[in-house]
């Protein structure tokens, strides 16, 4: 089939937008990364003398940072819907949010529609893969202390150990509230057909959107991070929580991703941004922590039942567009999430302030010493 000319200019475009993004992004990681981690060596003294501040300025970078990401993508025409429950109104409690896992970009997504939620974004906690450790933003994660869990059932009980180690060692020292995790164990078109013949063997059902997800790490958290006398049993009556102490988790955000025609987005098509404009609908449910079970094989009932749901909502949304309405609804209402361009344009600004900064006072230091 021969080439038209108006084809052969659509190609090209297409082609350099992609050429101009993938270096604007290269120089973006190039002065944004290094200036925050130049940032927090500098602000050393600070952790010592007062750590809450210091915490407090690296979830600021770290939001800013997360927000680069996003930008990426809002500029290219990704944008996102939200469903359900209004996770606003929780933002400043600690919860834990079990998303489904299609595509790397996934967490692109998830960096995006969590921007405008005040400032959960700084008390956020991922749990990823530890593939990510090797990445551009393995540093970023590193020092804000997510955490890399590696998969495979020779490791398994291994890292869930070191994952109850991490937890206590950093999510309350560091004013963590929310800790994110994928409990699928990895991307839908790898674990779909393992994940149908355990169903069938085990008399579970079919499921084709999702997969069935994993106990381990969902386990850890809710026995680490709960407050005695709350999960399972209900926290009020005679239960008495000090003041003094934290309140634990609260709430479990049980948060489904949908692509457009279920084409899920990775995160080269975030970068370079040769797909059409497209928007990813993301659907929330929150669930008090004080109804979800604490014996394990409750909890992996409870866990497989959030994602049968969950298939159930993702092929409600393929057949029709939209997800289906809240109880007590009669029509699902959607919400338009949006990004100040005016805000990123601000923040993209500090970054290659910074990175000029840093290399002129490197530079005399360099001339200083040698």
């Amino acid at each position: 089939m021969a080439v038209t000319l108006e084809q052969a200019q659509r190609v090209g475009y297409t082609f350099l937008k992609a050429l101009l993004r993938f270096a604007f992004m290269v120089a973006n990681n190039l002065v944004a990364i290094p200036s925050y981690v130049l940032y927090l060596i500098v602000l050393q003294p600070l952790r010592v003398l007062d750590s809450k501040s210091f915490w407090y300025i690296e979830g600021v970078l770290f939001k800013w940072l997360l927000a680069m990401v996003a930008s990426w993508g809002w500029w290219a025409g990704y944008t996102v819907v939200e469903w359900g429950d209004d996770v606003k109104a929780v933002s400043e409690d600690e919860a834990v949010v079990l998303v489904n896992h299609q595509a790397t970009g996934d967490v692109c997504t998830l960096m995006m529609c969590l921007q405008d939620k005040g400032t959960l974004v700084r008390h956020m906690m991922w749990l990823m893969d530890h593939i990510f450790k090797y990445t551009n933003f393995g540093i970023v994660s590193l020092i804000h202390g997510d955490f890399f869990i590696r998969q495979g059932r020779a490791y398994r009980d291994q890292q869930l150990v070191l994952l109850k180690e991490h937890l206590e060692k950093y999510y309350r020292s560091r004013n963590r509230k929310w800790i994110v995790l994928f409990p699928e164990g990895g991307f839908l078109r790898k674990r779909r057909e393992t994940s149908q013949a355990f169903a069938k063997k085990n008399n579970l059902p079919f499921l084709k959107h999702v997969t069935l997800p994993r106990l381990g790490a969902t386990q850890v958290i809710l026995k680490t991070l709960v407050a005695p006398q709350e999960n399972g049993t209900p926290a009020g009556g005679d239960a008495v929580i000090k003041e003094s102490k934290p309140k634990g988790l609260q709430w479990v955000i049980d948060t489904t991703i949908a692509y457009s025609k279920g084409e899920p987005i990775d995160i080269q098509t975030w970068i370079l941004g040769y797909r059409q404009p497209a928007v990813t609908h993301v659907h929330y449910r929150i669930f008090p922590v004080k109804d979800v079970p604490a014996e394990p094989e409750a909890l992996t009932q409870w866990l497989y039942q959030r994602f049968i749901e969950k298939e159930d909502l993702l092929t409600h949304f393929y057949e029709t567009g939209a997800f289906p309405p809240l109880q007590g609804q009669t029509k699902a209402v959607s919400r338009e999430m949006t990004l100040s361009n005016l805000w990123l344009v601000g923040i993209q600004s500090f970054a290659f302030l910074s990175g000029g900064m840093w290399y002129c006072i490197l530079q005399y230091f360099y001339h200083c010493l040698f």
